[in-house]
Order: C-alpha cells, then structure tokens, then sequence
C-alpha cells in the first residue's frame, strides 16, 4: 500500500500538472470508491471549477477547490492518477476522470477499486473528524516522544497508527526500527528520550530521502533494510539473523542481534 513518500509523489505530480485549469468535464465510469456522494453528484460538483491547492496529511492527499472545497484522494493499495490526451492512452482501470481546459484528462486509475475519493465541503473538519494524527514528515522531536509515553502497545503498532502518527505503513515502519537498531516488538512506552530521538531522526531522514527520490525504489541505498529484508541473504556485515513474525497485525522483519529489545 502506497505510504507517505509514495503519496506524497502522486501529490507532487498533481500539484504541477492540474492547477488553475479549468475543469471542463467529468465523467465516472464506476462510482465504487466515492464513499460519501453519487457519481453524479462528484460530476455535477467539480464542473466549471479549478483546483488552486494540494495538502498531504500522512497518506491523505486532498486537492483544494476554488470555493473552498476539497476532494480527498485516497489511494488505497492500487490507486493511481495517469495524466493523457489520446483517448488510446486511457488507463485500463480508469474509475473516472476529470477533463480540463488544456485538452489534458486526469484518469483515476485503480484495478481492486480499494482507493476512497470523498468530496468535501470542510478539508480541515475532515481531518480533525478522523482524528488523524500528525504527519510524520514534520512532527518535532518532542511531539513524537509524547506519542510513546505510558502505552504498553508495541513499537510497531504505534508507527502504524494513523491516529497517532500519520504516513508509515509496513515498509517504513519496519526500515526506521532496523536503522535505529530496535525491536519493532519493543514496549512503546518503555523508550528512552535517547531512543525516541534516535527513531525520530532515522524517521526524518528516511522519508525526507524517500520523497526526495520520489519513492524511486532503484535509487534507495543498498545498506537500506528495505533492499534485502524479504531475502534469505545476510545482513550487510554478516551481523544478525534476520526474522519475522505477526506484530501488531502485520508481517514484519527485523535483524537479531542488532535491533534490541525494549520493555
């Protein structure tokens, strides 16, 4: 499933391609992922207005309308924009798509149909409604220690929670506790303040690097977790042994011997 860097990318792509065009048409093949108005309605609301504005929350990527309104793109584990003229170009599992003044289309892609739009009336409601959590991007130092305190959860469930902190998924999740050396099952509140910042920074720097690239997977560092966790190799350095098990509902991987155990 896509995760804050890989959002984050789709945003960055929308940002630059959609803005201040006027949206002349839109046309919904399959109201499946609007969770909240018709398709009809998603048409009748977005003709004849611009989107002047993105915002990234976590994995929540919205676009902001002229009359103050916002649709959420919620990508799910599929979900997709594709930008084309040629109708030739259409993507295969376009669910709708919104034609702009240019002659460009923005096609929603999505094969399992997992993804969520919503059009909403109060972007900031919606956000505060949900309750979810600060983006892990630009969370302080001081704020993501908070989040562990006195919470007998895991490591791992804790990064997990949107409500808590917003952005990682399995993959990051599981690369911040292997490069700041901690089990993923480890007590959440029993880190230390030295330990807390050490997740922190490893945090920030990974997904500062991640959306750098653009979530280009070819380009991360080989030394990354990420490249060799799911393989039946060694660890860099031949140090550990590499694990996995069910933690907090999800598969996960760390190094034994090199990630210690907290609580």
């Amino acid at each position: 499933m896509p995760e804050l860097p890989e959002v984050n990318t789709v945003r960055k792509g929308f940002h630059e391609t959609v803005l201040n065009l006027k949206i002349i048409d839109v046309q919904v093949h399959d109201e499946k992922i609007f969770r909240n108005c018709s398709g009809n309605v998603f048409e009748s609301v977005l003709e004849g207005r611009s989107f002047i504005d993105t915002y990234r929350q976590g994995k929540y990527f919205f676009g902001d309308l002229d009359d103050g309104s916002s649709v959420l793109f919620h990508l799910g584990m599929t979900g997709d924009i594709i930008y084309y003229s040629d109708e030739e170009d259409r993507p295969k599992y376009e669910r709708f798509h919104i034609a702009l003044e240019n002659d460009l289309k923005v096609g929603f892609n999505d094969p399992r149909k997992f993804a969520r739009i919503l059009f909403l009336p109060d972007r900031s409601a919606y956000i505060e409604e949900i309750k979810l959590g600060p983006d892990a991007l630009i969370i302080s130092r001081d704020d993501f220690r908070e989040i562990f305190k006195g919470r007998n959860t895991s490591l791992k469930a804790v990064l997990l929670n949107q409500k808590l902190i917003a952005g990682l998924g399995n993959l990051y999740a599981d690369e911040i506790c292997y490069q700041a050396k901690i089990h993923p099952g480890s007590r959440a509140g029993t880190l230390t303040t030295r330990q807390s910042n050490r997740l922190h920074s490893k945090m920030q720097s990974i997904l500062k690097f991640a959306v750098d690239k653009e979530a280009y997977y070819k380009v991360y560092p080989d030394k990354w977790f990420w490249k060799w966790r799911d393989e039946k190799v060694e660890p860099p350095g031949g140090k550990g042994k590499i694990l996995k098990a069910k933690i907090a509902g999800r598969t996960t991987y760390w190094v034994e011997g090199v990630q210690k155990m907290v609580g």
